[in-house]
């Protein structure tokens, strides 16, 4: 069989083992099965042949981190990533066949090789074309991450030209752990391998569809991949199928200036209709979440599509067929036509003629590249998380998680026309050489139908200018300092937030004195780090409160766990806080809970540094339900909410939400 068709055939193997893994069946809060599954039990020989290689590799690998090897030294993570990936299988079960056993000999094998390699002083794997794994150190945990790479024989090594790179999303895989992951990306092309260029492929922690960590990742796979790759900027795509496809329209829709075109498979494009048709779920989620909803639900971003070529794929007869026609429909509203091509009597796999008709589509938009700097740009956003389209950048939102637009055009050399629509604040950027206006008179700016102050184009072409409402009126400059706090970028909430940026959790010297909120606050933060390990394969960073530095409060979230009485940050903090947590009550407004049967669970900004956050008891807040179905792994909670311990907590909830909100804009509680 041709490369092709093995993969094709592949992709419907994965798939026949995907689809008794969601359904109807995983629709009980009450029967969760694990995921990922508990592997096969290794014999004790098995087991110790894998320890003894796993031991003599940190040997190595702690000696190649002397000066002596400094010049490899940025290659570390090429072979530590490869002892991660088996110490991970080894010790938590995770290994499900007798395959996976050789794989992870095989991937210590490579490690090995590569330390010899790097002992002499070089790292031919990193001028290698063909398969190539290779391993970054993530700033979001410090925990090595894995990636696969597909490099045409065309990429010229000694004398490096700037090469198209396609980001390839892969499907779910409830057994697709780093070892997993990083055997097939050494042994297997994906279901397009590059006549030309580059394919990246990332490993997105696991399956959670490339959301929070996951989308972290992929960003830091790219920037990594940029270190060792001469990659064109105007040539970067995101693609992907099934899980890989969902995660393809998300990065479209919320960055839609950073790529030249995507081409998103199957999948899902949103939580609520998918759901419904996919999984047979009846949906009845508290306001806040479904609000939340609308971060991952691309058909409500559809419209920034006009700023990126869009080729769909979907399989005739494919269930997922149905994310690509609801953002079909979504696009029709501002009449733009989605390309979808359809593999003729097909179900869920990549259709041989329908491969060959994206190819060339993609050839042709590659040539193009994209369009960085248009005459006229139109943003819609719910959150300053995704605040960016070509040349405008939000800055301040009315209200978050409701619908805001922007749109401006340059008209003719001298005048910016703006209309907004739930924007408080925005600037606009035109780096040197770049600006659209002419250089010699005043550009004349118009926002919403109103005259505000000219500005000019500077004499290395460059314009740059910000703007902030005042009432109903606009004016030149950033939003004046009238609150401590303000929302913005990276610093918008929800709890989830805060766990994609690096991060500590800082866990209590002391206990409290209620027996019944010191057990919730031991077993849900044990679960936190479990669970971040599980899911975002990773190892949650830890500090006690009478350890954390100033260094720290500049360099990560603060993820406090505890109460006032034992963790001393939290009491320190939480008094600068709008919800005050006291001995008795936890005051809410006008409202008090008390203490010794209500936990808080909120992000805010750190009063002591409000360039980060910090968080009281709480990691991602989705949970093992939610694990079933990707579509399901969507914020929980919003920017606070209270806790009723008495009410255990379960595979959807930490105990019983007796309240939740966001914060205004200001970082302070909502009237009623």
């Amino acid at each position: 069989m041709s490369k092709l068709t093995c993969t094709v055939f592949a992709l419907i193997i994965a798939t026949a083992q995907i689809s008794y893994a969601d359904g109807p069946q995983d629709n009980s809060v009450d029967k969760v099965r694990a995921v990922p599954p508990v592997g096969i039990e290794l014999s004790e020989e098995h087991k110790a042949k894998l320890q003894t290689r796993l031991d003599s590799l940190s040997d190595t690998i702690s000696q190649l981190r002397i000066p002596k090897y400094k010049a490899t030294h940025r290659h570390l993570p090429d072979v530590e990533v490869l002892h991660r990936a088996v110490a991970q299988a080894l010790y938590h079960q995770e290994m499900f066949h007798e395959r996976d056993i050789m794989a992870a000999h095989e991937l210590l094998d490579m490690a090995e090789q590569r330390c010899v390699q790097m002992k002499q002083g070089k790292a031919p794997w990193t001028t290698q074309h063909g398969l190539v794994v290779r391993g970054y150190r993530s700033k979001l945990d410090g925990t090595v991450q894995p990636y696969g790479l597909e490099i045409a024989a065309d990429y010229n090594f000694d004398h490096p030209s700037p090469v198209r790179c396609d980001i390839w999303f892969h499907g779910r895989g409830e057994r697709s752990m780093e070892l997993q992951f990083l055997a097939q990306r050494s042994k297997r092309n994906g279901p397009y391998p590059p006549a030309m260029g580059i394919i990246l492929h990332p490993y997105g922690r696991y399956s959670n569809a490339f959301k929070f960590a996951g989308e972290v990742d992929t960003f830091e796979a790219l920037e990594n991949v940029k270190q060792s790759y001469n990659i064109d900027n105007e040539r970067i795509s995101v693609r992907g199928f099934s899980m890989g496809g969902a995660a393809c329209w998300q990065f479209a829709v919320h960055n839609p200036d950073l790529w030249f075109a995507a081409n998103p498979g199957a999948g899902f494009s949103e939580t609520p209709e998918f759901l419904k048709f996919f999984q047979g779920e009846t949906l009845n989620p508290p306001w806040y979440e479904e609000k939340l909803w609308r971060m991952y639900d691309c058909n409500l971003w559809a419209e920034n599509l006009r700023h990126l070529p869009t080729v769909a794929y979907s399989g005739e007869i494919d269930k997922q067929k149905q994310a690509a026609d609801l953002m079909e429909t979504a696009l029709k509203k501002y009449h733009i036509d989605l390309m979808h091509v359809i593999g003729p009597e097909t179900a869920h796999s990549i259709h041989k003629e329908s491969n060959k008709i994206i190819r060339s589509k993609f050839d042709a938009l590659a040539s193009r590249g994209r369009n960085r700097y248009p005459r006229s740009v139109r943003l819609t956003t719910f959150t300053l998380k995704y605040n960016q389209m070509k040349w405008i950048t939000v800055h301040g939102l009315q209200e978050h998680w409701e619908r805001s637009t922007i749109e401006a055009q340059v008209i003719g050399d001298y005048e910016l026309l703006v209309e907004t629509d739930g924007v408080s604040e925005f600037s606009v950027d035109f780096p040197a050489g770049t600006s659209l206006f002419g250089l010699q008179n005043n550009v004349n700016i118009i926002i919403n139908g109103k005259a505000v102050s000219p500005q000019k184009t500077k004499s290395d072409l460059s314009f740059n200018a910000r703007f902030h409402r005042d009432g109903t009126a606009w004016k030149v400059g950033p939003t004046p300092s009238k609150s401590k706090f303000l929302k913005r970028h990276d610093l918008q909430g929800p709890v989830d937030d805060a766990l994609m940026q690096p991060f500590l959790f800082v866990m209590p010297t002391g206990k409290d004195k209620n027996p019944g909120v010191q057990k919730w606050i031991e077993d849900e933060s044990d679960r936190a780090r479990g669970e971040w390990r599980r899911h975002m394969r990773g190892d949650a960073p830890v500090k006690v409160d009478t350890q954390i530095s100033e260094s720290d409060m500049a360099n990560y979230n603060l993820i406090l766990w505890g109460t006032p009485e034992s963790n001393s940050m939290i009491k320190k903090l939480g008094k600068q806080l709008p919800i005050q947590w006291g001995n008795q009550n936890i005051k809410v407004g006008d409202k008090n809970y008390a203490s010794g049967n209500h936990i808080p669970i909120l992000i805010y900004p750190n009063p002591l540094n409000p360039k980060r956050y910090i968080v009281f008891n709480s990691s991602f807040t989705y949970r093992e339900y939610d694990y079933l179905n990707n579509a399901r792994q969507t914020p929980k909670l919003p920017d606070w909410a209270i806790i009723d311990i008495t009410t255990p907590p379960n595979a959807r909830w930490p105990g019983k939400v007796v309240d939740a909100n966001f914060f205004d804009e200001n970082w302070e509680l909502r009237s009623k």
